[in-house]
C-alpha cells in the first residue's frame, strides 16, 4: 500500500562470547567515505530485503553477501544471514581476488553456526 512504511529487518552483528563486534570494528577502521558506503549497502539490505544483484548474492547455506564499490575503486564484501527475521553482519573484508577467498567464508560460516 502507498501509505505503509518499509518493512525493516533490524540488523545485528556477530559478537564473540567476549563482547568484541568484530564487523562493526572492521568498519571503524576504515576510511569514513568506505565506512558510508558500506553503510548504506546494509541499509538498502534492511529496508528492500530481499534484494538480488547487483547489490546481493547468495553464497550457499543460507549465507549472503553485500557487495560493495568503494570510491577508492575498492572492492568489500559484507557477509551476512537472515535468522529469526534479523539481518546478522557476520564478516567483513576488501576484496583483493575476483573469487571470494574460502577463508572469508569460513569465517562467515563459523560465526553463522554460533546463531543457529
Amino acid at each position: 500500500m502507498a501509505g505503509d512504511a518499509p518493512r525493516k529487518i533490524p540488523v545485528v552483528f556477530y559478537r564473540t562470547r567476549g563482547g568484541a563486534e568484530l564487523v562493526r570494528d572492521w568498519l571503524r577502521s576504515l576510511d569514513e567515505r568506505h565506512r558510508n558506503a558500506i553503510g548504506l549497502d546494509l541499509m538498502r539490505v534492511q529496508f528492500r530485503w530481499p534484494v538480488g544483484m547487483p547489490l546481493c548474492r547468495a553464497m550457499g547455506d543460507g549465507l549472503w553477501e553485500v557487495r560493495t564499490g568503494l570510491p577508492s575503486n575498492r572492492i568489500a564484501r559484507v557477509l551476512f544471514c537472515v535468522l529469526r527475521d534479523r539481518t546478522v553482519v557476520l564478516h567483513g573484508f576488501i576484496k583483493k581476488t575476483k573469487k571470494t577467498p574460502e577463508e572469508e567464508l569460513s569465517s562467515a560460516r563459523k560465526r553463522k553456526k554460533e546463531f543457529a
